[in-house]
């Protein structure tokens, strides 16, 4: 017969660390991203601490690898956090940090706030900085349109406004 076929004993084998993948792009981070990134590492730091507290509990033991693995993503993201004073942002171009409200061909408008990658929450209007929309309304001005290429097809936006929110820096 095969060994192919039969399982192996793998009781004694190390546990493989897998990490969570990091961006290759530059960590940019607003005031607000900054303060989020430190509360998700506070908050692993002491959902690890409660897991080992309690190092008698199997199911304790079987959910602190994940915890381990939050703990060091969150860690490498603050290690790597490029803050972006807002103050020093142009006011008539669309930069990091900036809300934008743009209006499309119908008339609607809607506000996107550009954003770090783990800051975004495009449900909220918190776009990265690195997706197509922000990238598109990179450096447009007041009066502008400009053409957001989407999988659903492409979408002019006019820029309406360009604003900061001041309660950030």
């Amino acid at each position: 017969m095969s060994r192919a076929f039969v399982k192996e004993d793998d009781a004694g084998a190390p546990e493989e660390r897998v990490d969570l993948p990091v961006s290759a792009h530059p960590n940019f981070v607003t005031p607000a991203g900054l303060k989020m990134l430190r509360d998700k590492l506070a908050e692993y730091e002491a959902e690890r601490a409660s897991l080992k507290a309690h190092d008698d509990e199997l199911a304790a033991q079987a959910h602190l690898p994940r915890v381990e693995q939050e703990v060091r993503y969150w860690e490498e993201r603050l290690r790597t956090a490029i803050p972006v004073d807002l103050a020093q942002q142009p006011r008539d171009k669309v930069a990091f940090g900036a809300v934008v409200t743009v209006e499309d061909d119908e008339g609607q408008k809607r506000d996107y706030q550009i954003v770090g990658e783990d800051e975004a929450d495009p449900q909220a209007g918190k776009v990265s900085y690195v997706s197509p929309l922000a990238r598109a309304l990179d450096g447009a001005a007041v009066g502008d349109l400009i053409t957001w290429k989407r999988p659903a097809g492409d979408q002019e936006l006019e820029v309406v406004a360009i604003r900061y929110n001041e309660a950030e820096y």
